[in-house]
């Protein structure tokens, strides 16, 4: 799994207009899931994101999760970053996981979230979204279940 992992003042996302998710301070997770993915990549990613010390304690020290903070979560689904552009121009996806399996991998790391207690929010899977943030910081982390070493 990848994530893009952003701390977030407020962010939401829109489906035709209408907001579907709607978050205030927290992180903006955009959550694509690889064609190997598994229970352990799934059990990773909840746990990296959910410890992710990028919030300031008093001393203005990066110390803080967004479980310490009480902050929230919006997570939308992004397959393309699994975009591999090692070859010309275009991207190729064939690296992500089909819909079936990115939906499943997806609702559950959302579900697993929130079994933690984190209010979680969450895009349309599959639909082409507006996001809107604003990035407090800014703070934007890369998180890849493969490279744990």
């Amino acid at each position: 799994m990848r994530a893009v992992v952003q701390r977030v003042a407020k962010a939401n996302v829109k489906v035709k207009g209408n907001v579907v998710g709607e978050i205030s301070k927290g992180l903006l997770v955009f959550l694509g899931v690889g064609e190997d993915d598994s229970e352990k990549d799934l059990e990773y990613m909840v746990d990296k994101v959910l410890g992710l010390r990028i919030f300031e304690d008093e001393n203005n020290k990066m110390n803080l999760s967004v479980m310490d903070i009480g902050g929230e979560l919006l997570v939308v689904s992004q397959f393309t970053l699994y975009g591999d552009v090692r070859k010309g121009k275009r991207p190729s996806f064939t690296s992500s996981a089909y819909p079936e399996l990115a939906e499943e991998i997806y609702e559950q790391f959302i579900e697993k979230c929130r079994e933690k207690g984190i209010r979680t929010e969450k895009g349309v899977f599959g639909a082409h979204m507006e996001v809107s943030i604003l990035n407090d910081g800014p703070v934007t982390i890369l998180i890849d279940s493969k490279k744990v070493f």
